[in-house]
């Protein structure tokens, strides 16, 4: 009976960094799928949809160019004045060199570059870091820290 116990139990110990790393796995997965799913709305020119992977909160934080913005509706007018109004262009956005970091069960960080496209041949680009919350809907960017070049 000892001896089945002690098994049971050292089954159970091994198991769990196995159980860990599947969850670890699939987080990456789903917050892989965000920032997927953002690219995609923002190369149809939705921003709404872009705007999906935030959190919808007043309490969202968003550092640019020297700059903090504080929500999600100012995140929203930000990117509609400097893409959207007149002059301006979203271009062609590409995410590359994503890295995420699984920091518990309920927090992750994303770092990586982006590229935009524009018609007229300029490409700005830079560097990002991106702190994620899961919430009973998914994964959410609470903070965007994002520098151009």
């Amino acid at each position: 009976m000892r001896n089945t116990v002690w098994l049971l139990a050292l089954a159970a110990t091994l198991a769990i960094p196995v159980l860990a790393q599947d969850s670890a796995d699939a987080s990456r997965a789903a917050i892989r799928k965000v920032i997927e799913e953002q690219q995609a709305a923002w190369n149809r020119h939705d921003l709404e949809g872009f705007m999906a992977g935030y959190w919808n909160s007043p309490e969202l934080t968003f550092f640019s160019g020297g700059h903090e913005s504080k929500g999600w509706q100012a995140a929203l007018d930000r990117y509609k004045k400097n893409y959207q109004s007149a002059g301006h262009e979203m271009g062609k956005l590409e995410f590359a060199n994503l890295r995420i970091e699984i920091l518990g069960p309920e927090a992750a960080f994303a770092r990586g570059e982006f590229h935009l496209t524009m018609t007229d041949g300029k490409t700005p680009h830079g560097l990002f870091t991106l702190v994620f919350r899961r919430f009973p809907d998914g994964w959410k960017i609470v903070h965007d820290h994002s520098a151009a070049e």
